[in-house]
């Protein structure tokens, strides 16, 4: 190959080789600020992606952050509605709770929680009170008064020993007892108990053990209660247990009056504690009455009474003002508000110028409970006002 020819290529190598370099240069510097535009387009696509996200997260938080608050606030908001709904109720209740009962009506009369009431003067047979006196109830345990009068009557000897078996048992109420089977005492003792505190087979026992046994003593119980005028009674048991055993205010204070006039009757019911000796174990026990127990009574006879059907019931007699007066209440809630209702009547009765001013005044209320009363003491032997 001649120079001149070697010249020529090696000048077009070196053109070639110039123009690939710039090329080269060229190229490169495009795909450099292509892939710089990528990334610079990547990057804003990433920055807005991520913004969305951060805005969409933002706003999910902020979303989450309100529905949190939301039902924080609800919560917050319904807590304190009940809070306030409890603290409402409790203060209603407070409210009923420290709410005094209107013991007076409108015409100075006294307002009742018992629904039978019949309060009278034994002197003179003034009606001072009533209450339903008529309406015939069960009277529970009321009945171990006439019990006791049956037993004194058919005079049989207290120092008698009577026991306790199967058939004292409770099978109508399944009440207890603290007299278990086989528990012998003195016909004496078993009154005491029946009337004291309410025993109830300490006083079917006394009925098993009457001449013709319990039958023959419940009617007795019956003909005695005719004899004393008391014709809405009736008696099936000498415990009262029977919702059966029915009578009336009115006629539970002849009762009362004639159970006044029996000595053993007036010590055992008024008698507030007594320990005895049963079967070799000494045993103490109380009156059922707590306004013999305790209180400022001058009481002669006193009986209490409890079954579901009766309520609670209390009669007695007790000296008020100075004079005698028969009480009478019959179905009262607890045994709180029946003493209530005695105090309540003992502080009436004492206060004799309301009296006066009261009932004594009210003259046709007077004279038809005067007349009425008259007809029931009509051929009513040993009833006495």
């Amino acid at each position: 190959m001649s120079s001149k020819k070697f010249s020529y290529l090696l000048s077009f190598l070196l053109v070639f080789a110039f123009i690939s370099n710039q090329n080269y240069s060229v190229a490169a510097p495009q795909n450099k600020a292509k892939t710089a535009v990528k990334n610079v387009a990547k990057n804003k696509t990433d920055k807005t992606v991520k913004s969305a996200k951060s805005a969409k997260s933002a706003k999910s938080a902020k979303t989450a952050k309100n529905r949190k608050d939301t039902k924080t606030t609800k919560n917050a908001k319904n807590k304190k509605t009940t809070k306030n709904i409890v603290i409402k109720s409790r203060a209603n209740v407070a409210k009923v709770n420290k709410m005094p009962f209107k013991q007076y009506a409108a015409d100075g009369s006294l307002n009742f929680r018992s629904d039978s009431v019949l309060v009278l003067n034994q002197n003179n047979g003034k009606v001072v009170m009533e209450k339903n006196s008529r309406k015939v109830v069960p009277i529970a345990s009321i009945s171990k008064l006439m019990t006791a009068m049956v037993v004194l009557d058919a005079k049989l000897p207290m120092n008698g020993v009577v026991s306790i078996d199967e058939n004292d048992i409770d099978h109508r109420k399944k009440t207890s007892s603290r007299l278990p089977i086989g528990t012998r005492m003195t016909r004496e003792t078993a009154m005491l108990l029946a009337l004291m505190s309410s025993e109830n087979r300490a006083a079917n026992t006394l009925g098993r053990h009457y001449p013709g046994g319990l039958s023959a003593f419940v009617r007795d119980m019956n003909k005695k209660a005719k004899s004393l005028g008391m014709y809405n009674t009736r008696f099936v048991e000498p415990t009262g247990l029977s919702n059966q055993n029915v009578s009336t205010a009115q006629d539970l204070a002849k009762m009362v009056a004639a159970a006044t006039k029996y000595p053993k009757i007036r010590q055992f019911t008024t008698t507030a504690e007594a320990t005895l000796d049963l079967n070799g174990q000494l045993k103490e026990y109380r009156n059922s009455n707590s306004l013999v127990r305790g209180g400022d009574w001058d009481i002669g006879v006193s009986k209490t009474g409890y079954i579901s059907e009766a309520g609670r019931c209390l009669v007695m007699q007790a000296a008020l003002a100075n004079e005698p007066f028969i009480i009478v209440l019959l179905d009262s809630n607890t045994t709180a508000m029946r003493a209530a209702d005695a105090n309540s009547i003992k502080n009436w009765v004492e206060n004799s110028t309301f009296v006066a001013s009261s009932y004594a005044n009210n003259t046709a209320r007077r004279k038809e409970d005067e007349n009425r009363y008259r007809s029931m003491t009509t051929n009513a032997p040993g009833f006495y006002f």
